[in-house]
């Protein structure tokens, strides 16, 4: 088994708290995480604990939505991680970190980074469909719809 790892980052215009916040709840992944729109018949369900460590959400969709389920593991000012489970349209288990630092305009910086492991067989798919790529794109997406759901602009495209 091989390890894959994506990682982006940004320079959000919302202070430290307004940014985790968004994270730390998975209600609030609805206006920003990437995956949420292409399948408008999405089913979320959200279970444990509110906000930050132990909560959970789960969710079903088409094709493309796939399904699976999230669970936050940690959470502190500057670090949240995020155990991520595929159940389809492939089976995986990956892990999601965020990190959070303030900068000195007020300003956030957000770097979300995605870790898991690939048999030989996915690594070679992966490679062939661009997967990495395609993920990091997402990942710029969904960074950029963040800045836009911390400052409560409208995110572009929207």
């Amino acid at each position: 088994m091989g390890e894959f790892r994506v990682s982006r980052s940004r320079h959000i215009a919302a202070p430290l708290e307004q940014v985790h916040g968004c994270v730390d709840d998975f209600h609030e992944w609805v206006r920003w995480s990437p995956w949420e729109r292409p399948d408008p018949q999405l089913r979320r369900t959200y279970s444990g604990a509110a906000r930050g460590v132990d909560a959970q959400y789960e969710w079903a969709g088409d094709k493309k939505a796939g399904s699976g389920h999230m669970e936050i593991l940690d959470s502190t000012p500057h670090e949240i991680t995020v155990a991520l489970t595929f159940t389809a349209p492939f089976e995986s288990e990956n892990t999601s970190h965020f990190a959070f630092s303030p900068a000195a305009d007020g300003r956030t910086d957000v770097t979300w980074t995605m870790t898991g492991r690939q048999s030989a067989p996915q690594r070679v798919l992966f490679t062939l469909i661009r997967m990495n790529a395609k993920v990091a794109k997402d990942f710029d997406k969904g960074l950029a719809a963040l800045d836009a759901a911390a400052t409560g602009r409208a995110p572009a495209g929207a």
